[in-house]
């Protein structure tokens, strides 16, 4: 009865919500905003009446008693503005850049007509533009995009200061959001990527928030990714694209095989389509992208896997070895990636604009083990298929007011395995599986499998409601129903335990009832309102919002943890046997604020502060659903379906200045406390094994500061992003304090640094674009993150009260080169010529290194280790010197495209 009371209080709430939310409600969009004012420019009076019109648009609006306008809902891009007014010259204000979610104000000064059509042009001083920043926010346009030395959209997001190692701000990896076109399209199982991945050219504008953000914003602690996607052009145009790259490095002793072109050849096709259906009342767009990237790690094709090999005995002679392979390299890292994207945009009638949007993702990455560098074949491989459909519809009721409506369905399968059959005939022998002696294995299988379905139905709706001239009211309700099925399997021998087993194979799978499978369908619910208040003066901008967040797990919890599954039988005692009861939903407010003020003509000053709540991702609420406990201790970690949500409080201020025309300088500090971390609680059963059970005891803090100094002077750009941070916590990862029990270990009992507590970061970006030719170089530095240092020789007593991440790596830096030349030929029709090297200087740099020398490639080896060395094919060095510490080698990529 409880359950389905809940159920109804969750629909009635949620009616409840919807209804205040059509009454009065508003909410966050996609588009931008220009507000301004009309002035004489002799008397500074205003001029009531004034006609402003977007330049190739219909959009337009009139000045009102006070001089004062403004037009909603525009489109991300560049625009020309007009404002026109009796007796006076027109002004047109040029290349406005308009960004989602943010304003651009603008004070048009008019003056007396002379000359009959004279036209005074003006831009819009870079103050202006950031006015209402009240937060850290970076907005990358497509004309940017395009001249970055990238190949993904992670890569731009990287670029950008407070991203650190993939950290934003110093949270941990599954702290951030990703949205395409406002809707949220993150992989709720893992936490740590989106589901659904475009090209750089289908963006139209790029939102990266590394600070704090408003409350249209939600699941997320540390950081939000926001992608607006083209529309279709009125006029057709088109691009087909081949690429092809390969490495060139004098490090040919470190990675193998590198050297055989044909063997690391990575291969990119493009094509692009857009443009009018019916007029500029219909238009369509495609982006499709197909790429075969072999990358740089190779292995040697020395064994299959039912090759058999055997080094137990003492001298070469006893040994067994069979080795059917053909001795080619092998490449082990590479990856099979297509995407595509479809768009048709409907505009039929005015104030009224719909879409059609779908995009597929269809992978497969391969990950490179040095100990399995002799039997590449044997690794298994991981799989990625998404499909993700939206409708948007926008909807502008009147020059003070729109709304928003999207539905979408995000479907995505996620499959790690050697072969996708589990009884696939391919799978053999578990004896073949063996590394003793030579330090790699020498035959056998990777037998892990795993496979997860995933469907996300998403209901939002926004509104905006500009009130009056200083107050724009905003708020949204989103509707998210999950389904979720996991299937994770070993597989295992149908022989095992019987002495068959040896000689005979056949694979078999078990049922969610043993510890060798976990197999669950879940269907969860969140639910999200907020309503937020942007006030807007000359000087000074506001943001205040709130925020409620609610989730329902829509599954059980055992009643008793130390007899979860009733593996123990107390037939006497009822008070030591588990029941099975709903868990509870969760829910959370969350006050946002943020405050822009100006400081004369060319400064900004913000201050932000807000609580960010996410629930965490969702194998730690559902993993090992059965509830079964291994018979051996710290063998096993069981999901916590009542998990409280994670929890950041952030603090930000921050100073923009403009140094001179076209020159910013932006410095942020920001500290945040995160409270409520995923973490590892350990559990004793009755019979006195301890497993782990995921909960919220974890905290952790970051301060730090942020610099961004960039110039814009045509044809020049220049970016540079630093970041300066401590990151303190007492574990980096859930399960460290389970592992550390595990071994033996003392607990962490104090603040130590997090594995991504990089001191110091920078980049920067130096471009020139001129008409028919451009090129960017872009330099990287990185001071270093943590590792734990291990001295060889204490002893295992000694290490007990090591605490992890007591020492830093060497510093890494590189640089990329991009470069493009355009030759247009007759008929609109255009040849792209590109070039992009990266690592440039063919730079070593260290992504991990070996504990007891605190460097990669090497190792302290002793004369015990030297003795129980085996090996008729390798030597020892080769255990340790593995070519994935290092990062990629020079690469160049040659590029030809053709335009129309």
């Amino acid at each position: 009865m409880k359950y389905y009371l809940k159920k109804f209080n969750k629909h009635l709430i949620f009616g409840l919500l919807l209804t205040l939310l059509f009454i009065g409600g508003v909410q966050a969009q996609t588009t931008g905003k220009i507000s301004g004012i009309v002035l004489d420019d002799a008397t500074g009076e205003p001029l009531p009446g004034a006609n402003i019109n977007l330049v190739g648009t219909s959009r337009g609006a009139a000045a009102d008693i006070e001089g004062r306008f403004f037009i909603l809902n525009i489109s991300p891009g560049f625009y020309n503005l007009r404002i026109d007014m009796m007796g006076y010259s027109p002004v047109i204000v040029e290349n406005m850049a308009i960004s989602m979610n943010r304003t651009v104000p603008v004070e048009i000064r008019m003056v007396p007509s002379v000359i009959e059509g004279e036209v005074v042009v003006v831009e819009v001083d870079r103050a202006a533009a950031k006015k209402d920043q009240t937060g850290t926010i970076k907005n990358i346009s497509s004309e940017q995009l395009e001249i970055l030395p990238v190949e993904n959209l992670g890569a731009v997001v990287s670029m950008q200061a407070g991203v650190v190692e993939g950290h934003f701000r110093g949270g941990r990896s599954t702290e951030v959001s990703y949205l395409i076109d406002g809707i949220p399209v993150d992989e709720t199982f893992g936490g740590q990527y989106a589901s659904v991945e475009i090209e750089p050219e289908s963006i139209k504008d790029l939102e990266v928030i590394t600070g704090t953000f408003n409350a249209e914003y939600g699941r997320a602690m540390s950081g939000v990714v926001n992608a607006v996607t083209k529309d279709g052009d009125k006029e057709f145009h088109g691009s087909v694209y081949v690429g092809r790259s390969n490495y060139y490095t004098s490090n040919t002793d470190i990675f193998p095989g590198i050297d055989s072109s044909a063997v690391n050849l990575n291969e990119d096709y493009k094509i692009q389509l857009s443009g009018p259906i019916l007029g500029d009342r219909i238009t369509f767009f495609l982006n499709g992208r197909m790429q075969n990237n072999r990358n740089h790690l190779n292995g040697i094709h020395r064994y299959n896997v039912d090759d058999y090999s055997n080094y137990f005995g003492d001298t070469p002679a006893s040994w067994i070895t069979s080795n059917t392979g053909s001795g080619e390299y092998v490449p082990m890292n590479g990856s099979e990636n297509t995407s595509g994207l479809g768009k048709i945009v409907f505009k039929l009638f005015e104030g009224i604009k719909f879409s059609l949007m779908h995009s597929i993702n269809n992978d497969r990455w391969d990950g490179y083990s040095h100990s399995w560098k002799y039997n590449p074949h044997g690794l298994a491989s991981s799989y990625r298929e998404s499909a993700f459909s939206v409708f948007q519809l926008n909807h502008m009721l009147s020059n003070q007011l729109f709304y928003e409506f999207k539905v979408s369905k995000m479907e995505t399968y996620n499959g790690n395995y050697l072969f996708r059959d589990t009884a696939d005939s391919g799978y053999v022998n578990d004896t073949f599986t063996n590394d003793y002696g030579p330090g790699f294995f020498t035959g056998g299988q990777n037998k892990d499998h795993s496979e997860r379905w995933m469907t996300d139905l998403v209901t939002k709706f926004d509104m905006t409601w500009q009130a009056n001239n200083h107050h724009s009211l905003k708020a949204g309700v989103n509707y998210v129903q999950h389904d979720l099925t996991n299937e994770w399997h070993q597989i295992r021998n149908k022989y095992d335990g019987t002495p068959l087993a040896v000689f005979m194979y056949e694979p078999v799978i078990f049922s969610d009832s043993s510890v060798y499978a976990d197999v669950y369908t879940v269907k969860p619910e969140d639910f999200a309102v907020y309503f937020q208040d942007k006030m807007e003066y000359d000087e000074m901008v506001i943001n205040f919002g709130l925020r409620y967040d609610w989730f329902d797990p829509a599954t059980e919890y055992p009643s008793d943890l130390r007899n979860p599954a009733n593996q123990l039988n107390f037939e006497d005692d009822s008070t030591r046997t588990s029941t099975l009861l709903p868990s509870p939903v969760s829910s959370q407010i969350s006050p946002r604020i943020g405050l822009a003020y100006q400081l004369g003509s060319a400064a900004i000053l913000h201050f932000s502060y807000g609580h960010f709540f996410q629930l965490p991702p969702m194998y730690a609420m559902y993993q090992n659903h059965s509830f079964l406990v291994s018979p051996s201790d710290y063998s096993t970690v069981m999901g916590n379906s009542r998990l409280d949500a994670e929890k950041t409080v952030a603090y930000e201020i921050g100073l923009w200045q403009e140094l001179m025309p076209g020159i910013g300088l932006e410095v942020s500090l920001f500290y945040k406390d995160i409270y409520n971390l995923l973490s590892t609680r350990i559990i004793s059963t009755y019979n006195q094994i301890e497993y782990g059970l995921y909960s919220n005891k974890d905290y952790g803090n970051v301060r730090g500061l942020e610099v961004k100094f960039d110039v814009f002077k045509k044809p020049i750009n220049l970016w540079l992003n630093y970041t300066l941070q401590y990151t303190r916590g007492n574990a980096d990862s859930p399960t460290q304090a389970f592992d550390r029990a595990g071994n033996s270990q003392d607990p962490v009992n104090k603040f130590i640094p997090m594995s991504w507590d990089q001191r110091h970061t920078l980049n920067g970006t130096l471009g020139y674009i001129g008409k028919n030719f451009g090129v960017s170089l872009t330099g990287y530095f990185n001071s270093g993150a943590p590792y734990t240092f291990s001295p060889q020789g204490e002893s295992i007593l000694a290490r007990v009260n090591l605490y992890p991440n007591n020492d830093y790596r060497p510093v890494r830096y590189h640089a990329d080169l991009t470069g493009y030349y355009h030759l247009q030929l007759v008929g609109g029709i255009g040849l792209k010529f590109d070039l992009s090297i990266y690592n440039l200087f063919d730079r070593l740099n260290e992504n991990w290194v070996n504990g007891e020398t605190g460097r990669a490639y090497t190792a302290v080896v002793t004369e015990a280790e030297l003795s129980n060395f085996k090996s008729d094919f390798s030597t020892y060095e080769e255990t340790y010197q593995d070519p994935s510490a290092f990062s990629a080698p020079r690469q160049i990529k040659l590029g030809m495209g053709i335009t129309f």
